[in-house]
């Protein structure tokens, strides 16, 4: 029970230029594919990658399969001139340049988006976690929404958007929720009700399966698997494994007692859905309203709340190593933080916009392969 499996995107970009990649490089894919095999795979657009672990009885175990893709994945890339950058939005990616994979679903995907879909230039980390009945499954995403907008804050690393700093510090779900069927999880208690929604909209043909539900947190429908989805792709593996750790005790937690959080209501969900608002627009230094008493707290209040809640699951799952390095998030600042720092900084000492944003795509390539200094120093 209660495995682990971590999808991560990434952005391919031209070393030299920083600028996205518009196509996909054959030599780098097939290189990847090779050292990888079926751990990694093409997205929608041919400027992303994607890699997927094996079910993980420990966070270690994912993190060894992890540290082992991103590096792998970073020497190919350094062959043909590119790099790789985890991160939520890529700084220097413009979507009327971007191309589609050629794949029956992602064209199907985009006939019915439109101009929605070719601006999905966007990269986020899924974390599954194992529970085997859907009945369950239905009920814990319920009680488990409450938490999506701290787990956002803590993995913030989309603070640019084509070429320009926006001012969130996750602005990749700005851009997302833009797609139907996405955002918060509907206020479904059983599986009947998720059931009935499915049912409806096959039956109209709005959509072909319940794949196509992209809310921030679903059931999987391939695998006996609930998918935190509301999460950037994180730059510093210590930072998504962390969070994954954080999904996964929630989520035994919430599972083992299945009273806690069981009167979220409609309040509740208008409340997180605020909440997941100053996540996207403040990171961690966002200030929530908690759902349930309605009184004010900060990220790090609330995480040490959650916390509290989750000794137990922390230490039966082996997790306490992992979850100790979300104090490194709250010191160091999440990746927006820091690409924001590195920005801001760049354009104070007389550096121009897109000279200070390069600087932040040389920062996420290192950090990305784990090479990336502590203290940021400019180039001369």
């Amino acid at each position: 029970m209660y495995t682990v499996g971590i999808e991560e995107e990434y952005f391919v970009f031209d070393a030299r230029t920083r600028r996205a990649a518009r196509t996909r490089d054959k030599k780098f894919f097939s290189l990847a594919q090779k050292s990888l095999g079926d751990r990694v795979m093409p997205e929608m657009l041919q400027s992303q990658i994607e890699v997927a672990t094996p079910p993980c009885n420990t966070m270690a175990e994912a993190r060894a399969h992890l540290a082992h893709y991103r590096s792998t994945l970073g020497a190919a890339a350094a062959e043909r001139g590119l790099g790789l950058a985890a991160m939520g939005t890529f700084p220097l990616a413009f979507w009327p340049e971007q191309l589609i994979t050629k794949k029956a679903r992602y064209h199907a995907i985009l006939e019915d988006l439109q101009i929605i879909g070719h601006r999905n230039m966007l990269c986020g980390m899924h974390v599954h976690v194992q529970v085997p009945d859907l009945d369950n499954r239905i009920n814990l995403i319920m009680r488990l929404t409450a938490y999506l907008p701290l787990l956002l804050a803590l993995s913030t690393s989309s603070p640019f958007w084509q070429g320009h700093l926006t001012g969130l510090a996750g602005y990749r779900l700005a851009v997302y929720d833009e797609l139907p069927r996405t955002g918060l999880p509907e206020l479904f208690r059983t599986k009947q009700d998720y059931d009935e929604f499915i049912a409806a909209l096959v039956w109209a043909k709005i959509i072909p399966d319940a794949s196509y539900i992209w809310w921030a947190l679903r059931p999987s429908l391939n695998n006996p698997t609930l998918e935190l989805r509301v999460s950037d792709s994180c730059t510093r593996l210590d930072d998504a494994v962390a969070i994954a750790a954080l999904f996964r005790c929630l989520t035994r937690a919430l599972d083992r007692d299945r009273a806690l959080n069981a009167g979220f209501d409609r309040v509740g969900r208008a409340i997180t859905q605020e909440n997941k608002w100053c996540a996207q627009r403040y990171g961690i230094a966002a200030t929530f309203v908690d759902p349930f008493s309605r009184s004010p707290l900060t990220a790090r209040e609330w995480l040490d709340q959650v916390l509290d809640l989750i000794a137990e699951d922390v230490e039966a799952l082996g997790c306490a190593a992992e979850i100790g390095q979300l104090d490194g998030i709250f010191a160091q600042g999440t990746s927006a933080d820091r690409q924001i720092e590195i920005f801001t900084r760049a354009k104070a000492a007389g550096r121009q916009r897109l000279t200070a944003i390069k600087d932040v795509i040389d920062w996420v390539a290192a950090a990305t392969q784990g090479k990336a200094p502590q203290s940021v120093r400019l180039p001369a």
